[in-house]
């Protein structure tokens, strides 16, 4: 809101923060980077939205407590991972030799074209593998995008090489789907794959690990059978594990033994932020494949209330071109009363299976394969096909009572179709009454439904949980007490503060000044109409660390909206001397008439030969008004404008100070 500052009925914009009890405190919007908004995962995997966080009273010292608390642990994650990554780079490995002709042969073969990214993907596992030192790389991939692909590749490599390899896969269905995909691909090369599964009889399961022990077994494809003890390699050198969060504590215990002397590539789907991303590059080797498949046409999504009309119509397309069809509907009670009604409005011929948690193991994986082979037409079943089914010949989904299910669910359900060059159709079915909040996730996902980066409104939530995944339990539950983004900010602060020596939280850089004018610093209402597209302005100013992202504003905004107003020129002004002060350890700027008064932090230390040639460089007269710290009253002689000289003049200094 606009609030009225000083006598003079000047005007500032501010963001108002309620506190317990009602207290308000007015941050100034130029100071929007002092401001953070509060984002948690989903309660579980209900889907549920978080619980608001407690809040706290104006002026206690909890939220500090808690700051401290956080950044502590942060510091702790980021030296071992810091240890870890030395370590590693210490340790020795196999390293593997280059590509031989039949790796070219079998990568050309691909029936697909590589996208740029899966390219990417595949040489930096390959280079990965060739060094001396063990491979950990976490590839990041939307569903479909190609992560088996790049595993398969690896995996070639690494039986070339003599060495036996292990996928480690999170259920039974997605052995069986890997087991016939790495079969397929590698049918013309002298390779020995093999899965274990509840699927294997205990004869033919004790048969598989006698040959693995024996190494008469290249590739072995399995669940967390796979970690049991009496399991032995041969000679083990490449271990790829899809999915890791999904595998209990004991597994992953055996997985790091596993993990300690081999090659290791982690596949995920669940995406992850960017800026974690980026905190952890150079900790953590992270690939993200964001380019989808060529021919991939978007999901078309359409939120209805239930029609048979609509059902009948749906269904008879999907299977009149021979297509398989998701219905997914997630209550046991009436799950059976729901196919019914799903068999009496489709088509005579159509094979309908039901599937859910409380069918036995094995009847349960009886359906689902016979889905995968194409022998069941129309799967009614719960969230269990949430994740690891992929069917590129279903093209038809139907979620019921959409609107109990949560955006990350529901993004995830519908990637299960629209796998392969058909269009596909996802209708979520919902009452003729929705409650606000669901009625905004379901027009989110019907309204991004473009491929790849379009999804990032849609993959918020799912992102938190990546980064839950991939930090662990403690550090989700410090993430989930501050809010994620101010984790994620810090956690990147730390690591850039770590990695360039510096221990502890004292780097050199210092706060932002507090830059007051005498006159109006805004983008007026008239000027930028819109409030979200506003904030996020402000936002970007205030986050702001070098001139010329203030730059890149400036343009936008001419862009956009066309001549900058006065009072959007000194906004910008005032973000530049923020930028500016803070690399010289200014603590506050005053700028009133044809003066300005400096004023340095008291550990500040400028090079005062270089500021007062600076100063001099465009004809500023200046008055030592206090020595520690140090004060400077200016004046500008000529008349020209106070404000783009003092900008030219403290560039001109902090380029000095990093001579």
């Amino acid at each position: 809101q606009t609030i009225a500052v000083g006598a003079d009925g000047g005007s500032l914009e501010v963001a108002v923060v309620e506190y317990e009890g009602g207290d308000r405190l007015n941050v100034p919007l130029y100071r929007l980077d002092q401001l953070e908004p509060y984002r948690a995962a989903t309660n579980g995997d209900g889907g549920a939205p978080p619980q608001p966080p407690r809040l706290h009273k104006l002026g206690a010292t909890t939220w500090q407590r808690q700051r401290d608390k956080t950044r502590a642990a942060i510091r702790q994650m980021a030296v071992e991972l810091l240890e870890l990554y030395a370590r590693r780079q210490l340790a020795s490995g196999y390293a593997f030799p280059p590509d031989t002709p039949w790796q070219r042969e079998l990568e050309s073969a691909f029936l697909y074209e590589d996208t740029p990214d899966q390219r990417r993907a595949s040489e930096e596992v390959k280079r990965d593998m060739e060094r001396p030192r063990p491979m950990d790389r976490l590839l990041v991939g939307d569903v479909g995008y190609g992560k088996t692909e790049v595993a398969l590749r690896a995996a070639f490599k690494a039986v070339q090489a003599g060495k036996q390899v292990a996928v480690l896969v999170p259920t039974t269905i997605l052995a069986e789907q890997h087991g016939r995909t790495f079969r397929e691909r590698l049918a013309d090369y002298p390779v020995r794959v093999d899965v274990l599964s509840r699927f294997r009889s205990p004869k033919e399961a004790k048969d598989a690990t006698r040959r693995l022990e024996s190494g008469a077994v290249d590739i072995v494809i399995g669940t967390h059978r796979l970690l049991s003890r009496d399991v032995s390699f041969h000679d083990l050198g490449l271990l790829i594990v899809d999915e890791e969060h999904r595998f209990g504590v004991r597994h992953k215990e055996r997985l790091k033994a596993l993990k300690l002397a081999v090659d290791v590539l982690t596949l995920t789907a669940t995406p992850i932020p960017r800026t974690l991303h980026l905190s952890l590059a150079g900790l953590r080797d992270l690939t993200l494949l964001e380019t989808p498949p060529k021919d991939r046409s978007p999901v078309l999504t359409f939120v209805e209330p239930w029609d048979d009309g609509l059902l009948e119509e749906g269904l008879a397309r999907e299977l009149d071109r021979a297509g398989q069809v998701y219905f997914v509907h997630n209550r046991i009670e009436t799950i059976d009363t729901i196919a019914e009604r799903v068999r009496s409005l489709a088509p005579p011929r159509a094979r309908v299976a039901v599937a859910h948690g409380k069918l036995k193991g094995a009847a349960l994986d009886d359906v689902m394969s016979r889905f995968v082979r194409g022998e069941v037409d129309i799967l009614v079943s719960t969230m269990i096909v949430e994740s690891g089914l992929d069917v590129p010949n279903a093209n038809t989904m139907f979620v019921s009572r959409a609107d109990q299910f949560g955006l990350a669910q529901l993004y995830q359900l519908r990637g299960r179709v629209g796998r392969s060059h058909r269009r596909a159709y996802c209708y979520l079915l919902v009452p003729d009454q929705v409650d606000p909040d669901a009625d905004e996730r379901l027009h989110v996902l019907e309204h991004h439904t473009d491929l790849g980066s379009g999804y990032r409104i849609a993959l918020r939530d799912l992102e938190l949980r990546g980064a839950g995944d991939l930090l662990g339990a403690a550090q989700s539950g410090f993430a989930q007490a501050v809010g994620f983004d101010t984790y994620l900010r810090w956690l990147q602060e730390t690591v850039t503060a770590l990695k360039q020596g510096k221990r502890g939280e004292g780097s050199r850089t210092f706060p932002a000044p507090e830059v007051v004018l005498d006159q109006a610093a805004h983008l007026s209402d008239a000027y930028v109409p819109d409030e979200a597209v506003k904030l996020e302005l402000y936002r970007r100013l205030a986050r702001a660390a070098t001139p010329s992202e203030i730059e890149t504003v400036r343009q936008e905004l001419r862009d956009r909206f066309g001549p900058l107003p006065e009072d959007a020129q000194r906004l910008l002004l005032v973000s530049e001397l923020r930028v500016l002060g803070a690399r010289l350890g200014l603590e506050t700027v005053l700028v009133k008439g044809d003066e300005a008064r400096l004023t340095f932090a008291r550990d500040a230390n400028p090079r005062l030969a270089g500021l007062t040639a600076a100063l001099d460089a465009v004809q500023f007269e200046a008055d030592v008004r206090r020595a520690a710290p140090l004060s400077l009253r200016l004046r500008r002689v000529g008349g020209e404008a106070i404000g783009p000289g003092l900008v030219q003049a403290l560039a001109a200094a902090v380029a000095d100070t990093h001579l």
